[in-house]
């Protein structure tokens, strides 16, 4: 029933709704039912876009404008002082929907960066993560809907618990891994993970290293999904790093992907002799060994969508994701960067 519905602000396109509904006879009690809300939200509504409309004979009706209802909607904003914070502060919703819209960030990155930065004297009004969160909900803002966001809360994933057995002899399992790794006390150390394209189309991959301390990012774009690929893309790495290739790349921990096969290739240098780095190999169907990739490789699915053709993509789009996530401010890290702790950690060691 229409009454039980619960309320919520109405957007632009639910008032044109509203207004052909309307004008075409429907009554109060049907209309809300359509538009999911309860009856007394319809006839708020209607009041506020009411107006005397002048038919051709001369008569007078009154009618519903969905233009006039969002102009003086649009208009409430402004003069609603404490009873909306952000109502008074046009910039302030401006920019948050420019972050959201064109720049893919969450309300907490916004505030947070913000927050960080000490940039609120840029604004008339401070708020809160949960504020522009419910503001969205309730459809305050003109652009941006739920819909526009990155997942709200990110549930914890359950893993059905399997029997741990002993890997191929390709490497060494990540049981073996010391602990300094495992409790990110130290930098240096990465996981690594490959990111398929559309499945049947996309011949190219991506190959993603995570750095666990920092977070910062490394993809490349790979001819194909082999452990060849793989090996010339860390053979790249080393060349482009050069000596300090074996102080930032101490380690790398991998899953039992057929591309990650060629473990001695992975830790022999290319450039000089002995190995450059160590692998680690996770348990079987264990990704969440590999928890700091996993939870990255969704922020480049922000940016590169399943179903993605990685073939039709150029290298610079490839390292715009890349620069994208490094310089995304994340709440563990109290909102500065993965690229702006790396480079502190560079700075430590060179």
């Amino acid at each position: 029933m229409a009454n039980q519905k619960g309320s919520r602000q109405l957007k632009h396109n639910d008032r044109i709704r509203l207004e052909a509904l309307y004008n075409a006879g429907h009554k109060v009690v049907e209309i809300a039912e359509i538009l999911h809300v309860h009856r007394s939200t319809i006839y708020n509504e209607l009041k506020r876009g009411q107006y005397e409309h002048l038919n051709s004979d001369y008569t007078r009706e009154m009618r519903y404008s969905a233009d006039l209802a969002q102009r003086k909607y649009e208009e409430n904003l402004k003069v609603r002082g404490t009873k909306l914070k952000i109502g008074n502060d046009i910039k302030l919703a401006n920019y948050i929907e420019d972050k959201i819209i064109n720049e893919d960030y969450s309300p907490d990155a916004i505030i947070g960066e913000l927050t960080a930065e000490g940039r609120w004297g840029e604004f008339q009004t401070r708020i809160c993560t949960t504020t522009v969160y419910n503001y969205i909900d309730k459809g305050i803002f003109l652009k941006v809907t739920n819909k526009d966001l990155p997942v709200k809360k990110n549930k914890k994933r359950k893993y059905n618990k399997v029997k741990k057995q002993k890997r191929a002899e390709a490497g060494e399992s990540i049981e073996n891994r010391p602990e300094a790794i495992n409790n990110r006390e130290e930098f240096g150390h990465w996981e690594m993970d490959s990111v398929i394209g559309q499945r049947g189309k996309s011949k190219n991959t991506l190959l993603t290293l995570t750095e666990r301390k920092t977070r910062a990012e490394i993809i490349f774009k790979l001819p194909d999904h082999s452990a060849e690929a793989v090996v010339a893309a860390v053979d790249r790495l080393e060349k482009r790093w050069g000596k300090m290739f074996k102080t930032v790349f101490k380690t790398i921990t991998v899953d039992n992907g057929t591309e990650f096969a060629y473990c001695a290739e992975l830790e022999r240098s290319a450039i000089g002799e002995g190995k450059r780095t160590k692998m680690y190999y996770c348990h079987p169907y264990s990704s969440w060994e590999r928890g700091t990739n996993e939870v990255t490789n969704k922020m480049v699915r922000r940016r590169v969508p399943k179903g993605t053709n990685f073939d039709g993509r150029t290298e610079e789009e490839i390292q715009a994701v890349e620069e994208w996530i490094n310089k995304y401010p994340r709440r563990i890290h109290g909102y500065k960067s993965a690229g702006q702790l790396f480079d502190e950690e560079l700075k430590r060691i060179s």
